[in-house]
């Protein structure tokens, strides 16, 4: 794989327009037999092609891979699908086989095939490697064979490092975000009216040729994703940032700890399998063809006990006002359904041992097991076209959901989301149904009002929420199944609970707090809160929503990753060289219901009118910057100025002084804000000093 080509983990970002970081143009003085032969050309000029435009095609795979693969995944299978596109045969007939033919249509100037593209060989492989490409987002179907590119790539492949491109700002999130909502042809059409500037009529019968169906749907909705600028950036000139180049890469360690566990539980299965295996040869009543038992679940009391939906515990209505703790153990059992005991046993049953059409999802770290005992039931009842049952054991929350229409067979849903260690704060809602876009929660029963409050307008005052006798809301927009970012629906509580899990039984709302929970595609809401690291505060203030309608549109980095709160930190505030204004730095720092796996934003965001997302000038994985155990944080960005100057920004934040710049700009500033003048596309390395002197590098 291709070294990095920088320490991107001290590198300055730039908080303007990226730099052009496009590929080198292909060269115009190609050999003579690529640019005027008529003769079939070989596996040999294929090759020659695929060398020199590398860069190039692996970009075009990774733009058409599916974003649900991951982008360490898709980096893998990107280099992959490009290695393996040359022609199998010594004397192939790629000029034959192109769907552009090696001519160029435009001459003089405009859109067409140019450059790489007059080229047969380059034109063959580019095919092979959209038409993998498209397979690979293709569902697999069962009882038939999968296609190469379906299948995780075998080579190229990393021992123990995740690879992936280097992060841009908050203009290429956005585009992520925006080319993730197209479907695979339609990415595919973008990169070629893009980057390869290939006309409509070239790409439809390019996408043709590489079996996409419908290309005059691919070709609108492409043609749209690149007409709305994102801010003041085209959206295909951010195709040419390090953001979507698989070529520049950042490397960082799997999980150490997890893969020390993996090998001691592999050696622990082969003893276990061995052993097993001399058990089963023994004589008796074990799991032999005389045994009974159910291998996957066992029996016993417990088993039966667990599987009785008569014996189910459910909790007292009230018991919350007394009990000493405030948390899901003491949520009481409703819904319509609650009784339906046939729906409860199904529920149990495919918990116990899930079947080929139950639908398995988990957070991170959340085992997926049959329950240790019976589980306390917390709700049962219809929500929109779904039966839903949840559950609660102590360490997790399970819901399970069937369709309602129907004896209860067919498809099923089965979704864990750990929660031991809940609060009054974090278990104060739950998701009980997600259908067309929207979303509806299960509120606790010490939940007072409910409303609904649009993180991008601050301004707006919080809409009224309906919720039934039950505690389940309306419906409300789920920004979490949201293709874009033009509003981010929260959930606002009204928390008749004090801070420390007392409950208020007060007739009056004396001590109640609004909180702000969001949906990140969980079961499990996350809380938004604001303040500093040691005593994060409940979203209230205008200038804690004002930072939050910048820093919304960059929750969906922190989707499906088992997120229990987020709180946004304005760590720093900095006046601008050449008097443009006050800017402020924030710190976003992720929380998870397990313990690791925290994700760390630091933000610049320069002076504006309106709610775009600021720039993003480092992010982090398990690091405890700006956290309770370790609250410094200090991060830098590339800034032009409106008069057109460069500069190199950063900030630390508390008593964090002095910093330092160095590499290809160098200053120093006694405080913890520094400004130095710079070339547009500088290399930095920041770093400052704690107030004892020990050094402190930039978030990383």
């Amino acid at each position: 794989m291709p070294p990095d080509r920088a320490d991107t983990a001290s590198t300055v970002p730039s908080a303007a327009l990226p730099a052009d970081t496009a590929d080198t143009p292909v060269s115009d003085t190609a050999p003579l037999a690529a640019l005027g032969a008529l003769r079939a050309p070989g596996v040999e000029q294929a090759e020659a092609a695929l060398v020199e435009n590398y860069t190039r095609l692996v970009r075009l795979a990774y733009l058409v891979l599916p974003p649900s693969l991951g982008r360490n995944r898709r980096v893998l299978t990107a280099h992959a699908l490009v290695q393996r596109s040359l022609p199998r045969g010594r004397t192939a007939a790629v000029a034959e086989r192109s769907a552009i033919p090696a001519q160029s249509r435009t001459e003089g100037g405009g859109r067409g095939t140019t450059g790489a593209g007059r080229n047969p060989g380059y034109a063959y492989v580019r095919e092979r490697v959209l038409r993998q490409a498209l397979d690979a987002g293709r569902p697999l179907r069962r009882l038939a064979r999968p296609r190469r590119a379906q299948l995780p790539p075998l080579l190229p492949h990393v021992w123990g490092l995740r690879l992936f491109p280097r992060s841009g700002g908050a203009d290429e999130l956005a585009l992520d975000q925006r080319l993730s909502g197209l479907s695979g042809p339609a990415r595919a059409a973008f990169a070629l009216r893009g980057p390869e500037l290939l006309t409509d009529e070239e790409v439809r019968r390019l996408l043709h040729a590489a079996g996409a169906e419908d290309t005059e749907t691919a070709l609108t909705e492409a043609a749209e994703a690149a007409e709305r600028r994102i801010g003041t950036a085209d959206p295909v000139e951010l195709l040419r940032s390090p953001e979507f180049d698989p070529c520049s890469l950042q490397a960082r360690p799997t999980d150490l700890m997890r893969r020390r566990q993996y090998g001691r539980a592999a050696l622990a299965a082969t003893a276990a399998l061995l052993v097993c295996g001399t058990l089963l040869g023994l004589p008796g009543d074990g799991w032999g063809p005389d045994g009974d038992a159910d291998p996957a679940y066992g029996r016993g009391a417990a088993v039966a006990s667990a599987l009785d939906p008569a014996r189910v515990r459910r909790i007292a209505p009230a018991a919350w006002q007394t009990s000493a703790r405030t948390d899901f153990s003491v949520w009481p059992a409703r819904g319509p359904l609650a009784e339906d005991r046939a729906l409860l046993g199904r529920a149990l049953t495919a918990w116990a041992a899930p079947g080929a059409s139950v639908q398995i999802s988990a957070t991170p770290a959340t085992p997926s097991g049959p329950p240790m005992g019976s589980p306390q039931l917390l709700y049962a009842g219809k929500v929109d076209a779904a039966r839903v049952v949840l559950f609660h054991d102590g360490l997790r929350v399970v819901r399970y959901a069937e369709p309602a229409a129907g004896g209860g067979e067919g498809v099923a849903a089965l979704d864990f989301a750990r929660v031991d260690g809940a609060d009054a704060a974090a278990a104060g809602a739950l998701v009980v149904g997600r259908s067309d876009g929207e979303v509806r929660y299960l509120t606790a029963p010490w939940i007072r009002g409910t409303s609904v409050r649009d993180l991008l307008d601050p301004a707006e005052p919080a809409r009224p929420l309906r919720r039934d006798a039950d505690g389940v809301t309306d419906p409300l927009a789920s920004p979490a199944m949201a293709r874009d970012c033009r509003s981010w629906d929260t959930l606002s509580v009204r928390d008749g609970t004090a801070d420390t899990g007392a409950p208020d039984t007060g007739a009056t709302d004396t001590g109640a707090t609004d909180r702000l929970l969001t949906d990140l595609g969980e079961l499990t809401p996350a809380r938004l809160t604001s303040g500093p690291p040691s005593a994060p505060g409940d979203v209230s203030a205008p200038a804690d929503r004002a930072a939050w309608a910048r820093t919304a549109c960059l929750l969906p980095a922190m989707r499906s990753h088992g997120v229990r709160s987020v709180n946004s930190w304005p760590y720093a505030r900095q006046p601008l060289p050449e008097s443009n204004g006050t800017a402020t730095w924030l710190c976003t720092r992720a929380e998870t219901w397990r313990g690791p796996g925290s994700r760390v934003l630091a933000q610049f965001q320069a002076p504006s009118r309106t709610t775009a997302p600021g720039a993003v000038a480092a992010r982090a994985e398990d690091s405890p910057a700006c956290g309770v155990r370790e609250s410094q944080v200090l991060a830098g960005v590339l800034w032009k100025s409106r008069r057109g100057t460069w500069y190199v920004l950063a900030a630390g934040s508390g008593k964090l002084g002095p910093v330092e710049v160095s590499g290809g700009v160098r200053g120093r500033a006694p405080g913890n804000l520094l400004a130095v003048r710079a070339a547009e596309g500088a290399q930095a390395e920041l770093y400052g000093r704690s107030p004892d002197g020990a050094r402190v590098d930039a978030l990383r």
